[in-house]
């Protein structure tokens, strides 16, 4: 359910923007995004896990903040995070 520490090295790599980032909006939404989409087929197979479910709707909240955040300072890198990530809108 959880992401492993050398897939979580990866994203970040991915998308950082200097060689030491860890914390920018983009790193931060890549990671949650990662975090997401495992909850989200945990949740197929177990549907009447609600404790689970509350995290998962929590997470996604988190990531549309720090994504309305990024489009608000910068709108290239909002779209550009978007795209490499595959959300939708």
């Amino acid at each position: 359910m959880t992401i492993t520490k050398e897939r979580k090295e990866v994203v970040v790599q991915e998308f950082r923007r200097t060689p030491d980032d860890t914390g920018s909006p983009e790193v931060q939404i890549a990671v949650l995004t990662e975090r997401i989409n495992n909850l989200t087929e945990h949740m197929r197979s177990n549907t009447k896990d609600y404790s689970t479910r509350r995290g998962l709707l929590s997470m996604v909240s988190r990531r549309r903040r720090l994504l309305d955040y990024l489009k608000k300072i910068d709108q290239q890198r909002y779209l550009d995070s978007i795209g490499r990530l595959g959300i939708r809108k």
